[in-house]
């Protein structure tokens, strides 16, 4: 993970940018190379990226619409999406 990438902030990373960068932060906390303070910058900067990961994909989730359908099959309108339903 470069210096570039650490000085940017979360908040303006895209979902897929967040990601990369969270894989390479767990790569480099699971190798046990970092030393302790390093490890804790690591992971405040890990914790971060999965919160911003979430987000997005809870605003996603939001916009998502479901198509539905009356009994016959056919489309009837869109409704929204309910992760839980």
């Amino acid at each position: 993970m470069g210096q570039d990438t650490e000085d940017t902030s979360v908040e303006t990373l895209s979902f897929e940018q967040a990601m990369a960068e969270l894989d390479r932060v767990v790569e480099q906390l699971e190798s046990g190379a970092a030393p302790l303070e390093r490890s804790i910058e690591l992971y405040t900067r890990g914790t971060a990226l999965k919160a911003r990961c979430e987000a997005l994909l809870k605003d996603a989730q939001a916009k998502i619409k479901k198509i539905t359908l009356d009994e016959k099959g056919g489309a009837t309108g869109t409704e929204a999406f309910d992760p839980d339903a």
